[in-house]
């Protein structure tokens, strides 16, 4: 009898650790839901008072809320060709030359290069399902749309959401202004024209349905979804569910409805039983829309950062992100320095692919900060400002070599020696303390100079037929 009994247990535990051992060696699935000029404050767990994430909250309790997280560029195009390249944008080709084409419009003659290994195509020498939802705004020609950088399906606009006959702009009646310029605003179903200037109200909702449809279908093989909400970005625009709701407002509305969101594909996760072998990103592509909040109340907060969107200050750089996947990602609020290029690394190390061998990555493999191992994999941020340097973080410190307020139609002003601010003291960069750090400037400075002589101009590497113009 007690023979029978240790056989019994031998069996089950053989098929339990059998069991668990496929569950760890089973190819983790990525979601990557990249928010449009969310600003570090908005979020209820960022500080913010009044606008209510809960969904996003309970993510951050269950996973690594990071409090120093960087995006690569200070405005959208350029931004997105970095975290899908994991390359700084004078690398990937994706950067301008002025405040007049960093990003791309309509009228747009190229897009994200093609030499680039986009991340869903180094995910598909694995096998993976590959899919982007929303906004692309990496070219809007045929042959720059998604399904030519690796992507099997894609559901969405190519381009910001006020670049067709609705505007950025708004009038006394806080409705946006038609536009008599541009064509309306096309959606996509893969590389076919669905429908033209589609109901915005009911674009939250709509790209959540794909989302979760996309989770649904490929639940038994490994899938990487790039959900690229097109809000808040303005104009604004939330559903009748949401419209009105907020305490904050519209924004609030948009902000709140983006959350519900989160809630459903997470909740899709668990419902399926994926939640713990698919790991989740929620970030924003830069800071928010200053200008917007200033003229009527419809652009975000950077919290206690100084400045947005289109500066190289915190407030245009430092964005809110937040990792999930129980069991694997710690819950933490990490400080650790880390960037929306290290999501290419850290990615493609979990799914057992290779970086391309020709293209050198500014990003890190962040698994050990993600999993608790470590809160440091480096401690170096760069801000460029199109294809200029403006800024150098090294450690707690950050030199402004160059600075500019978001916007601005005025030359940037040059500092010689560089502004430097203790960002571990003074997030808000207040206080300028070069005069007592003389070595400071001078490690950073040797930093930054070190960091131009090993990027090779991309003028003299790409087609300049492939180079934004």
């Amino acid at each position: 009898m007690k023979k029978s009994l240790f056989s019994v247990f031998v069996t089950a535990f053989s098929l339990l650790s059998v069991t668990g051992f496929a569950q760890q060696t089973k190819q983790p699935n990525f979601i990557i839901i990249l928010a449009d000029d969310l600003g570090y404050g908005d979020l209820s767990s960022y500080g913010h008072p009044t606008i209510r994430t809960p969904n996003l909250d309970k993510m951050a309790l269950e996973g690594t809320r990071f409090t120093q997280f960087y995006v690569a560029a200070n405005v959208c195009s350029p931004s997105r060709a970095a975290l899908l390249t994991g390359r700084l944008p004078i690398r990937n080709g994706v950067f301008g030359t002025n405040s007049a084409n960093k990003v791309f419009f309509i009228n747009s003659t190229s897009g994200l290069p093609k030499r680039e290994t986009t991340l869903p195509k180094a995910l598909k020498s694995k096998g993976y399902q590959t899919a982007i939802v929303g906004k692309w705004h990496l070219g809007s020609l045929p042959e720059f749309l998604p399904l030519n950088y690796g992507f099997d399906s894609y559901f969405g606009i190519p381009y910001s959401n006020d670049m067709g006959k609705e505007s950025f702009r708004t009038g006394k009646d806080g409705k946006p202004i038609l536009s008599t310029e541009n064509p309306p605003l096309p959606l996509y179903r893969d590389s076919e024209l669905l429908e033209t200037e589609p109901d915005q109200d009911l674009l939250t909702k709509r790209f959540t349905a794909e989302v979760t449809d996309l989770i649904n279908k490929n639940k038994n093989k490994p899938f990487f979804i790039y959900y690229a909400s097109p809000f808040p970005h303005v104009p604004l625009h939330a559903s009748p569910d949401f419209a009105g709701k907020s305490k904050r407002g519209l924004y609030g509305d948009v902000v709140e409805e983006l959350d519900w969101s989160v809630g459903q594909i997470l909740n899709k996760l668990k419902e399926l039983k994926l939640d713990k072998n698919t790991f989740v990103v929620f970030l924003s592509d830069n800071g928010p829309w200053l200008m917007k909040s200033l003229i009527d109340e419809h652009g975000g907060s950077s919290g206690l950062l100084y400045e947005a969107k289109a500066s190289t200050y915190e407030g245009g750089m430092r964005v809110p992100a937040i990792a999930w996947m129980p069991g694997t990602v710690k819950p933490q609020i990490s400080s650790a320095i880390a960037t929306s290029m290290d999501l290419y690394p850290t990615i493609l190390k979990w799914a057992g692919a290779e970086a391309p061998a020709n293209a050198p990555l500014d990003g890190n493999n962040i698994a050990e900060i993600l999993t608790g191992k470590t809160d440091k994999v480096t401690d170096i941020v760069y801000y460029y400002d199109a294809n200029n340097l403006y800024a150098i973080r090294k450690g707690a410190y950050k030199a402004h070599f160059r600075t500019n307020p978001s916007y601005s139609q005025k030359p940037a002003a040059e500092h010689n020696p560089p502004l430097l601010y203790n960002l571990e003291h003074d997030p808000s960069e207040k206080f300028e303390i070069g005069n007592k750090n003389p070595q400071v400037i001078e490690e950073l400075t040797a930093a930054y100079k070190k960091h131009l002589e090993s990027v090779v101009p991309v003028d003299a590497e790409l087609d300049k037929r492939e180079v934004r113009k």
